[in-house]
């Protein structure tokens, strides 16, 4: 009998070192699993409702199981309390409040209970075993791993990574690669989700940080930090673009990136299934690394909208196809590199736009203002494209320009003030006639022209304002890159139309404190509630 007993408990510690060493887990939680499993077959022994603990030793296999009781004057629960009397059978001179151990028999598992008690020990293991894979991986997003194509299921490729699953989902991969069941594949950890069913470990092959970590593992120079990448997009499966810097004047960027005979470029590009690579030298300044992003195209100016966030790129007009790329490509992955949306025209074009707008400047001012032709033309010519400019601009200046003096500059700003105020005058008729509460124009910021914007856009009361968010009032509308009549829209992004007023160029700053000045009234109303009962009578 007792070599049956010693050999069920070494049984039982070579099982725990067993499950602990395969499931790389800490010996002491199988340990404890075993536990509770004894212990919830223990309560199915001897009854659900006690207090019952099992300890089991690591070392040897001893098994002890006891039942935990509290002394009490008048027992109400048998299964957990014992009075005085039969306390001291358990322990002399135990007293109330005093909590004794009381050791149950060793039992017997029935096929029920080993069943259940074999359910318990693997959950527990499972957990526990989930656990250890989200804390290895939680820290990891952003490296390349290498893992064995596990099975492809609906487009998404499972990857074996050794001690957990990753996924690559249709959307993360390059397209048209081929991938087979047992190949090694290499994938940037994007992120690791935990989830219930054990951590999501979601891989990219199409991400750009994915290229710009391959260059780090064939660069040196890149893994030391003596050169930079800057900035990286991707067309996966076709074209990407990098921008590269180099911290040491004695490097060159560009060369070091391709390697002697392309060797360095040519194992990335072989990674990404011949993706081909455009290395860009990065530069502080946004025209230089525009030009520089719109490679192999040449370009012979570039305008730069600072209100807009766009930029406008004239090229020769042999250039303009190679400059815009197939489906446009190359200037929607030069928008990318550089956060820019960028207009690409040809001289014909720019000249024919430069023409447009110098008609219909020159045609606002001589109706405005009520002047010929040639002085219209002058004022557009010297720069001026508003008649805020001309109403606000410092005296001498306008007196400066050729041809003009103090009293004929004084003149045009008096016709540009009065023409302002007619056009306030009409703003205010329109959004009166759409209802919108004259509380609205008494906000910081707001002008006549943005209160008929919030008008058509069904904002009329201080209560409609007060109820958006701040970017939903101010953000500008994202910059895209101008493609040609022949090509597609883009469907890879959802589509941001910017906030009601994003036109007029106000800041979040700005937005914010529109947004708090008209739900001022809220906290008016509350100040001004009437108190009730007892509070009123004392008041």
């Amino acid at each position: 009998m007792a070599t049956g007993v010693t050999a069920n408990r070494a049984e039982l510690i070579a099982i725990a070192n067993s499950v602990a060493s395969e499931k790389m887990i800490d010996k002491a939680i199988v340990i404890e699993a075993m536990e509770d499993a004894i212990q919830r077959a223990a309560r199915t022994r001897y009854g659900q409702e006690m207090d019952i603990r099992a300890k089991l030793d690591a070392n040897n296999g001893d098994l002890r199981l006891w039942r935990v009781v509290e002394v009490v004057e008048e027992v109400d629960d048998l299964y957990k309390q014992v009075d005085v009397k039969g306390a001291q059978k358990l322990q002399p001179g135990a007293v109330v409040g005093d909590y004794l151990v009381d050791p149950l028999p060793p039992i017997e598992f029935g096929r029920i209970q080993a069943q259940a008690a074999k359910q318990t020990i693997f959950q527990k293991v499972r957990d526990a075993e989930r656990e250890r894979q989200y804390e290895e991986f939680k820290d990891r997003a952003g490296e390349i791993i290498t893992g064995v194509v596990k099975r492809v299921e609906f487009g998404h490729i499972v990857v074996d990574l050794g001690r957990a699953e990753g996924v690559i989902r249709r959307d993360a991969q390059i397209p048209r690669e081929v991938v087979r069941v047992n190949d090694r594949i290499r994938s940037l950890i994007l992120k690791v989700v935990r989830e219930n069913r054990g951590p999501q470990i979601f891989l990219s092959r199409a991400h750009p940080d994915f290229m710009k970590k391959l260059f780090a593992q064939e660069v040196p120079e890149i893994y030391d930090g003596i050169i930079e990448i800057k900035a990286a997009a991707r067309d996966p499966g076709s074209r990407a673009k990098i921008g590269v810097i180099s911290h040491d004047s004695s490097i060159d960027p560009v060369g070091a990136c391709v390697g002697m005979k392309g060797s360095r470029v040519q194992a990335v590009v072989q990674e990404m299934q011949g993706e081909k690579i455009d290395i860009i030298p990065w530069s502080p300044d946004t025209a230089t690394f525009v030009v520089n992003a719109l490679q192999p195209a040449n370009v012979a100016r570039v305008v730069i909208d600072e209100e807009e966030d766009r930029i406008e790129v004239v090229v020769p007009d042999d250039q303009l196809s190679l400059a815009i790329g197939r489906r446009g490509q190359n200037v929607r992955l030069a928008s990318q590199l550089t956060g820019k949306g960028i207009d690409i025209l040809t001289e014909a074009d720019a000249s024919e736009k430069r023409q447009k707008e110098f008609t219909e400047r020159t045609e606002m001012f001589q109706n405005e203002l009520d002047v010929d032709e040639t002085l219209a033309q002058l004022l557009v010519a010297e720069g001026f494209g508003a008649l805020e400019e001309v109403a606000y601009v410092e005296l001498d200046e306008l007196a400066g320009i050729e041809g003009f003096d103090e009293d004929l500059a004084q003149e045009l700003q008096s016709r540009a003030a009065e023409a302002l105020e007619r056009r306030e005058a009409a703003d205010r008729e329109e959004r009166q006639g759409l209802g919108v509460e004259d509380a609205l124009a008494e906000l910081p910021y707001l002008t006549e022209a943005m209160l008929v914007t919030l008008g058509k856009a069904g904002i009329k009361t201080l209560d409609d304002l007060a109820d958006l968010a701040t970017d939903e009032l101010v953000e500008k509308k994202r910059a895209e890159p101008r493609r040609r009549n022949d090509e597609a829209p883009r469907r890879d992004r959802p589509e941001n139309k910017g906030g009601v007023l994003g036109e007029y160029g106000l800041s979040d700053e700005q937005g914010n404190e529109i947004i708090m000045a008209a739900r001022a009234h809220w906290f008016a109303d509350e100040d001004a509630a009437p108190v009730d009962g007892a509070e009123q009578q004392e008041a």
